[in-house]
């Protein structure tokens, strides 16, 4: 058996639920609702999230986009996106647990809107009111160490860092603060949310061991979305399997593969 069959077979645990899947991916942005389904079915990905306050619950808003939805059969991760106060998160995800019968709600509370960077101290109060109200809540936040025990303290047992701004397709701006999150909670489901732009950013993110990813843009606004879309599955699983696996030390001076390189085998122990 591969260690890629292992880890599939054997799945993780998010949120009270057994996932197979590593990668969650957004709904926004296709350039039309097939191409989302075909693109959502081609990543694998087993977890969906949904924008409440964008998309609406009505047949004006888009009923086929619903349908979709839940035709996939997937597990759905609300989001409060376009929230700027605590105030309108905790009533946005309230509307979202009527709706969709969960209890997962993906917090976003923007603080700026010239790079989407989330608010801290508002997405720390909403997150303890959430917590009280039995959400399973996975908020988002910066690569803020800091920040991010704020947030376990109030009792989230996840955490969505960013890897760099909302859509910028950037990458891992700071790899070593995530890599201190990463340390800080060795036990804690951690989610690299935001700024993946390609294949190799999620490699990336899977080899300092997080747990998954998850994103939009990247698969949304490529040119073939369902071929990207199937890039990013192999990718995560690359970059699990890579973290498992375990990577050598870095070397500071080359060191030679061979023992004595230039020596044929049988003259080096005469």
């Amino acid at each position: 058996m591969t260690k890629q069959m292992e880890t599939n077979e054997n799945g993780w645990q998010i949120g009270g639920k057994k996932l197979n899947s590593r990668m969650f991916i957004g709904s926004a942005l296709y350039p039309s609702p097939a191409i989302m389904e075909e693109s959502i079915r081609a990543s694998g990905a087993q977890v969906v999230t949904v924008s409440l306050r964008r998309q609406g619950v009505n047949k004006e808003a888009g009923e086929g986009f619903w349908n979709i939805i839940r035709e996939l059969d997937i597990q759905v991760l609300p989001n409060t996106a376009g929230c700027h106060s605590a105030k309108e998160a905790i009533t946005i995800a309230q509307m979202a647990r009527e709706v969709f019968g969960t209890n997962w709600i993906k917090l976003e509370v923007i603080g700026d809107q010239y790079n989407l960077q989330p608010d801290p101290y508002e997405t720390v109060e909403a997150a303890k009111v959430l917590v009280k109200e039995g959400f399973e809540v996975f908020p988002y936040t910066t690569d803020d160490l800091v920040v991010a025990k704020k947030l376990v303290d109030a009792g989230c047992n996840i955490l969505m860092p960013w890897g760099s701004p909302i859509g910028s397709g950037k990458g891992l701006m700071n790899p070593y603060s995530l890599k201190a999150i990463r340390e800080a909670f060795p036990e804690l489901p951690l989610i690299i949310d935001a700024g993946i732009g390609k294949p190799s950013h999620a490699i990336e993110a899977m080899e300092l061991g997080y747990d998954g990813i998850l994103l939009n843009s990247a698969v949304a606004l490529a040119q073939d979305p369902v071929g990207m879309a199937e890039a990013f599955a192999l990718a995560v699983k690359a970059g699990r399997m890579g973290y498992e696996a375990g990577a050598m030390q870095e070397r500071e001076f080359a060191s030679p593969s061979t023992p004595t390189v230039g020596t044929p085998f049988w003259h080096q122990n005469k």
